[in-house]
């Protein structure tokens, strides 16, 4: 599967506290990877009648603790520590059995742990205490993607899109143009992934996912002009990146620049699978 095919990590998925996303490949480190906690920016009323954001002088002490436990078990969650981080998830709803942010971590934790029924279950529970969380509606629509529930996750991503303000437009995006070209949707895919990239040009999932989807549609030249922004920053190379490129430029019969790139390939990444299936001539597979 290409590096950034099935993206997400931060990149890709929202967060019960801030960010944290299923397994994918696009080269991530780490399988799951979680933000720091984030102000949810709502509102309140202050003694003379005029709305005021919430602080920590109006978070009541039920709060603080869900939050507080919330917050350990994404930690862990971002460690790959799942048993542990459902633990802390369990005494967080046990504080408060309505916390969102805690019901969408569960998700993630149960997803994570092959338990799809309930990562389901958890998911619609956050969902029906707060309908409009984006951060929810983002996990699950990239969890109902997994399970190749295509017409479902669409509507999750485009919940998410709909909720006024929402400031994580691009990663949303990034998200629903992977899943709709799992479906095989590659016209909606681009124009999707391109919005993405209009938003967040520097994201390299959203590059990579971009290229990777004007080559499947013939777009070549653009393709590789696109797979090239990856290549002038050498912490982004990759085998991934590398190979898109020679996939790229043997569809389009260059093969001075097949073989360059090739070299560069088995150079730094010779015992890469990508390596191999260059030496194999494997280019369509």
């Amino acid at each position: 599967m290409p590096l950034l095919l099935a993206v997400l990590a931060a990149a890709a998925l929202a967060g019960c506290v801030s960010g944290p996303a299923l397994p994918v490949p696009m080269g991530e480190s780490s399988p799951t990877s979680l933000g720091g906690p984030r102000s949810s920016g709502s509102s309140g009323v202050n003694v003379a009648g005029r709305r005021d954001l919430v602080t920590a002088s109006d978070e009541s002490d039920l709060a603080r603790r869900a939050r507080i436990r919330t917050e350990l078990a994404a930690a862990y969650f971002s460690q790959g520590q799942y048993v542990t981080a459902l633990d802390e998830v369990k005494r967080a709803l046990s504080v408060d059995p309505n916390h969102v942010p805690a019901l969408n971590l569960r998700g993630l934790v149960y997803a994570n742990m092959g338990e799809y029924p309930l990562a389901e279950e958890s998911f619609r529970s956050a969902l029906k205490v707060q309908p409009a969380d984006a951060d929810t509606l983002h996990n699950f629509g990239w969890f109902l993607c997994q399970q190749r529930r295509f017409p479902l996750a669409r509507q999750q991503f485009e919940a998410a899109m709909a909720v006024p303000q929402y400031r994580d437009a691009a990663r949303t995006l990034l998200a629903a143009g992977i899943c709709e070209a799992r479906a095989g949707e590659l016209q909606a895919a681009q124009i999707i992934l391109q919005r993405s990239f209009d938003l967040d040009a520097s994201n390299p999932a959203t590059v990579f996912n971009l290229a990777d989807v004007m080559r499947r549609r013939g777009e070549l030249e653009r393709a590789f002009l696109y797979v090239q922004r990856l290549q002038q920053s050498p912490e982004l190379v990759s085998p991934e990146t590398l190979w898109l490129a020679i996939r790229i430029q043997h569809r389009r019969n260059l093969t001075g620049s097949v073989e360059e790139l090739g070299s560069t390939l088995r150079a730094r990444f010779p015992k890469s699978r990508e390596a191999a299936a260059y030496e194999q001539g494997q280019f369509d597979e």
